[in-house]
């Protein structure tokens, strides 16, 4: 039997789009975590550091210098963020496939971009503000429901269900904290606070359930001896730094209580430093933060080695952190589910070549390309 294949492509590998949007997305995605560890990180580190710069001088030119090129690369970040939403917006509009929502979410994006470039020029002020971050929270959830629509997956739509929750729980606490202010009432702002640690929850359950929904290939029962091996590494490497993390505390407290208050201390000088830099606040076990960190580094460098489109986009989300403080970060959590949102299977059909060979198919078959 000879068959025609149609459609039988999957838009989830990023070389599907050409080459000007595989090295724009790859270009943002590097030049986003190069500015999250040169500038959100290692300028509060730097900060953290000031009172050893006394007696180590290399410190202050070391850390200004590094601070100078994460400044430099937030610049560049916000081009190439520009460039990898209009070329992603053109491949999103371009096929037929293109319903009401996806337009409506370019739409908003579009609404979003020149609200920045606006900004750029007039001050938002807090009106301003609060325009923006509604656009945004309109955007993203969107967005979220087109993915909805794409995936059945149970795992996948919890993940972005509790990213989406989780956004906007700090979304949510900038708006109506701008909108009381902008009142200027000294009544406090409704469920502000209790929103915005729900939503530091939620994203870190998100970093856990990323592994959950796209991290699969860990299973201890496989037959592959190398990917049991491999299995059995990640586990018990997860639950020995799991463990040890959870009751580090406890056990230096025992051994050496001066010990345990000088752990405590740098613990607390890292918190700060990602609270800065993500937007943390570390108020849950350190230990579930280092795993949905595992988790999390884990799927998108397996994403990356395959060519996934979900691999940048995740990489994306989850590298802008929690506090959206400035409009870079908002975009880039916008061009990360939008590419997240790509990534899934067109319908494979499989036609009889010839009108003879109807009556060995009778009637065709319609199969799904099944994702990796």
């Amino acid at each position: 039997m000879k068959a025609t294949t149609l459609g039988d492509r999957l838009t989830g590998k990023i070389g599907d789009f050409g080459p000007l949007f595989e090295y724009a997305i790859k270009l943002v995605l590097l030049t986003s975590f190069l500015e999250l560890i040169l500038y959100r990180l290692v300028s509060r580190l730097g900060m953290h550091l000031s009172k050893m710069a006394a007696d180590h001088p290399w410190i202050t030119p070391t850390f200004t210098t590094l601070t100078a090129v994460g400044a430099w690369l937030l610049n560049i970040v916000a081009v190439l963020l520009f460039l990898g939403l209009i070329v992603a917006m053109v491949n999103r509009g371009m096929g037929a496939e293109s319903g009401w929502l996806a337009k409506s979410g370019i739409a908003c994006t579009v609404l979003l971009l020149l609200l920045t470039v606006a900004f750029l020029f007039v001050p938002p002020g807090m009106m301003g503000g609060i325009v923006y971050n509604v656009v945004a929270l309109v955007t993203l959830a969107l967005l979220s429901v087109e993915y909805f629509l794409a995936h059945r997956e149970r795992e996948r739509r919890l993940l972005i269900g509790a990213y989406f929750l989780g956004v906007s729980g700090w979304l949510y606490y900038q708006i109506v904290s701008t909108i009381y202010s902008v009142a200027g009432t000294v009544a406090a702002p409704p469920l502000v606070y209790e929103f915005h640690r729900a939503g530091e929850a939620l994203m870190v359950v998100a970093s856990v359930l990323v592994f959950v929904a796209y991290g699969r290939g860990l299973s201890l029962r496989t037959k592959n001896r190398k990917q049991r091996n491999r299995a059995i590494w990640f586990w018990a490497t997860a639950g020995v730094i799991f463990t040890t993390l959870l009751f580090t505390d406890y056990l230096l407290d025992l051994y050496n209580p001066t010990l345990a208050s000088a752990v405590r201390q740098a613990a607390q000088g890292i918190g700060w430093i990602f609270q800065f830099g993500m937007g943390y606040t570390f108020y849950l076990p350190f230990a579930l933060y280092i795993v949905g960190l595992l988790c999390w580094s884990y799927t998108v460098m397996k994403l990356l080695r395959m060519g996934r489109l979900a691999g940048y986009g995740i990489g994306l989300m989850f590298t802008a952190g929690y506090a959206l403080m400035f409009s870079n970060l908002t975009l880039m959590v916008v061009l990360g589910m939008m590419l997240l949102t790509l990534d899934r299977a067109r319908v494979t059909t499989l036609a009889p070549s010839s009108a003879g060979d109807g009556n060995v198919l009778a009637s065709p078959e319609q199969l799904i390309a099944k994702e990796a």
